[in-house]
């Protein structure tokens, strides 16, 4: 017969309640004695009960992820890594996570998140592909459910989570490229309103004014992040009356697109004209040539959120409330350079 928290108590000569404490993890339990109920639950096979355990504490110990995207997000590599990473972190602690996906600043995603808040579906969420100004982390903040997010907003918000400096790797990467000899270097970037998309054509700019050359309006051009809109910006650079010889993009999947474009029109990736993306997505090695790229480990950030979000859900202290990452440059075929030896 399976034990029940009865039995646990009466092993250790203690209260139901100390034991239940115990095991929810109330700080008005000794840690020793905490250590005790949890090891002699666990030798019995004490397994408590999940739904009375989180209506006692009036906590779901489920972590909330809206997917912001047009499309299928779950076939986006970037999302599947991204879910991943929340995923394993989530259930080293004992949380579930909820996942649905909603077009970005749309009324079905509004909607979402008002259902999974007033309802009570989740203890916080994880936001990522910020607005410059995002009505999410505003109403989140209003209503007081713990948050974390990848990038931050322009408007003056607390902000707990992690920001990738690609600033500074757009101007990496574009020094790269004017001392591979480029100067007619064209950008395919996103929605003006993202963060992400401000800081790339921000450190895209900055890299043509440190190699002092003139930006042109021509050779800039803008898509949704997908490779379908990536192959269509493509297009339009390479029709121009004098085509770029290298092309950067806001993320990878733009850049498959823009070097699947460059093959249509004849021309040899890495030879006749660079391409490189941003993300460091697990397929921008296998593309043909393999991708330059700049790397920000997805899956690590992932995780590094979901533990800042438990520990802000918690209240327990965060070493960091805001952790700062430089992404990798990936030298790849697609702009000439080789992959490197294992």
């Amino acid at each position: 017969m399976r034990p029940t928290i009865r039995d646990v108590a009466k092993k250790l000569n203690l209260s139901i309640t100390t034991v239940s404490r115990a095991l929810d993890g109330y700080d008005d339990v000794a840690e020793r004695t905490r250590k005790l109920v949890i090891e002699t639950a666990h030798e019995m096979g004490y397994a408590p009960n999940r739904a009375a355990r989180q209506l006692r504490r009036q906590q779901t110990d489920t972590i909330g992820y809206i997917i912001p995207s047009n499309s299928a997000g779950f076939a986006d590599p970037f999302f599947s890594e991204f879910i991943a990473g929340l995923g394993d972190e989530a259930s080293a602690h004992n949380y579930d996570l909820l996942v649905t996906t909603a077009p970005p600043a749309s009324p079905d995603e509004k909607a979402q998140y008002e259902r999974w808040v007033q309802g009570g579906k989740v203890d916080g969420l994880v936001v990522n592909r910020v607005q410059l100004d995002d009505w999410r982390l505003h109403y989140l903040a209003e209503q007081g459910i713990p948050h974390v997010s990848l990038e931050r907003s322009l408007t003056p918000l607390d902000f707990v989570g992690v920001e990738v400096d690609s600033y500074n790797g757009f101007l990496e990467l574009m020094a790269y490229l004017v001392n591979q000899g480029h100067s007619r270097i064209a950008y395919i970037g996103g929605d003006p309103k993202l963060k992400i998309e401000n800081d790339h054509h921000a450190g895209y700019q900055a890299g043509l004014k440190a190699a002092h050359v003139a930006p042109e309006p021509a050779l800039v051009t803008r898509a949704d992040l997908t490779p379908e809109g990536g192959y269509q910006a493509a297009e339009h650079l390479l029709q121009l009356a004098n085509p770029p010889t290298a092309i950067v993009c806001v993320n990878d999947l733009t850049a498959i697109g823009a070097m699947h474009a460059s093959h249509q029109y004849g021309l040899k990736v890495g030879r006749d004209i660079a391409i490189a993306g941003f993300d460091g997505i697990a397929d921008s090695a296998h593309t043909q040539p393999p991708l330059t790229t700049l790397d920000q480990p997805v899956y690590t950030i992932a995780r590094q959120l979901v533990t800042m979000l438990l520990a802000f859900i918690t209240d327990e202290p965060l070493a960091e409330r805001q952790v700062k990452i430089q992404p990798k440059l990936l030298i790849r075929e697609s702009t000439g350079g080789t992959m490197p030896s294992k």
